[in-house]
């Protein structure tokens, strides 16, 4: 959830209920919680707020919040949260879901409870929640919804709209209603503003766009946001392999998926979850990230024995010493530019085998050309430094090698990973580190070895 703005009712809410806590007034919280927040505004305190005051806050929400409440908040709470419910709890506050938001909650539960809670839904409900169920969370199936308003192209505009009125409210996002044959084959999409302009005579075929193309429900949901992003669409349909309508996308589902790619993108580069709890307790906290240090002292332990392979050379130009953190430094940053680019390339479509060619050539030539301008200004200032023409030359060289290398390996690496099924934003900056470390201090000691022995 965005921030809230200064000036909101909300904000004048939230900082109401938070003086209300302070103070202890536990009615006026209830109140305020209740009657005064959205479920989004009640998740959002949720989660900034310490396990403690968070088991209160949540003790004092009502049953019948709960379950839009949850649909907001991060797996790691949802998960704390379901698993104190049991199967007939869990059907009564999940109840008024949406089917796509309601799948997503109960794939956080074991099997046998997913089983429990759809065996207490009416047989409708249960069909619809199953058949999101059928397919993976990360897929355009896991994403759908089944409620949808279908029409056929032979009816006119007129009984669309007698249609229509039958009905309380129509779901939501609905921009178009999907058109269909007998068999529930898509067709095309009924624009809901084009069908109010039109003549109430003409029928839906003659009024229907038949350039929208379906979503395949065993696409990837990243693939499906770029197609929202790339086609400006606020819902779109989704067919089986066989064209058979399924249910379709909205935009609030799309946008979901782009937070958590972003999420995960920015805390997979420090190893961590991209629902990892802000407040989660010292014990979780210290686990998760126990892990991840191991791993990264490894890597430094590699760093460090190709260190020890040139102690003599270092023990006889100490200024070695000083200067070796530049080569290594200067090779991360540069190779961390061009991963970074290229897995945002990768996650957006934008790469692929028809380009990574030309990619690895720009790349290449952009790392000598760098090399080369600060080769010559850290030259330059080692020179001035420690009186030495030699150390300059080779710290220069050693930069225009680890600059190269590091630039290459940034192109290469996220593109290897995703080829074994890893992920480039969790693995990669680590790898990266890694072999911009132990390049920059073989080629710049190994340079001074050779020269100096």
């Amino acid at each position: 959830m965005s921030d809230i703005p200064e000036n909101s009712q909300a904000h004048q809410r939230l900082r109401l209920l938070s003086e209300a806590l302070d103070s202890g007034a536990l009615k006026q919280v209830a109140r305020i919680l209740n009657s005064g927040l959205s479920p989004s505004d009640i998740a959002h305190l949720l989660e900034s707020s310490p396990p403690r005051q968070r088991a209160l806050l949540w003790n004092l929400v009502d049953k019948e919040l709960e379950g839009d409440v949850l649909q907001y908040l991060n797996e790691d709470i949802q998960t704390e949260y379901l698993s104190r419910l049991n199967a007939r709890e869990l059907a009564y506050i999940l109840e008024d879901l949406e089917s796509d938001d309601l799948a997503d909650l109960l794939q956080q539960l074991p099997e046998k409870v997913i089983a429990e809670v759809l065996e207490t839904m009416d047989e409708q409900d249960r069909q619809r929640v199953e058949k999101v169920l059928a397919y993976p969370e990360d897929t355009a199936g896991g994403l759908m919804n089944t409620d949808t308003i279908t029409v056929r192209p032979d009816i006119s505009i007129d009984v669309v709209l007698r249609y229509l009125r039958q009905h309380r409210a129509l779901p939501p996002m609905t921009d178009s209603l999907i058109v269909v044959n007998r068999r529930d084959e898509f067709i095309g999409m009924l624009p809901i503003t084009k069908m109010l302009v039109s003549h109430s005579t003409a029928t839906v075929r003659e009024v229907m766009d038949t350039d929208v193309e379906p979503i395949p429900v065993t696409l990837a949901d990243t693939r499906v946001a770029t197609l929202f992003a790339r086609y400006d669409l606020i819902s779109a349909p989704v067919v089986s392999e066989d064209g058979h309508l399924l249910g379709r996308i909205t935009i609030d589902d799309v946008v979901d998926v782009i937070r958590e790619d972003a999420d995960q993108s920015l805390m997979s580069m420090a190893g961590l979850d991209n629902d990892e709890d802000t407040f989660a307790s010292v014990w979780t906290t210290t686990r998760r990230r126990a892990v991840w240090l191991g791993v990264n002292l490894l890597t430094a332990f590699t760093a460090s024995a190709v260190i020890g392979l040139f102690e003599d050379t270092i023990a006889k130009v100490v200024a070695l010493a000083v200067l070796m953190p530049i080569v290594a430094s200067m090779g991360g940053i540069a190779g961390s530019q061009t991963l970074t680019l290229v897995i945002r390339g990768m996650a957006i479509g934008q790469i692929s085998g028809a380009n990574v060619r030309w990619l690895l050539n720009r790349e290449f030539f952009s790392g000598i050309l760098n090399g080369v301008l600060w080769a010559a200004v850290v030259a330059l200032a080692a020179m001035a430094w420690f009186q030495d023409v030699l150390i300059g030359a080779i710290i220069a060289a050693a930069l225009v090698i680890n600059l190269v290398v590091a630039a290459l390996v940034g192109t290469v690496l996220p593109l290897f990973l995703k080829s074994r099924n890893i992920d480039p934003a969790l693995a990669g900056s680590v790898i990266l580190t890694t072999v911009t470390d132990v390049v920059g201090f073989m080629s710049f000691l190994g340079l001074a070895t050779l020269f100096y022995a």
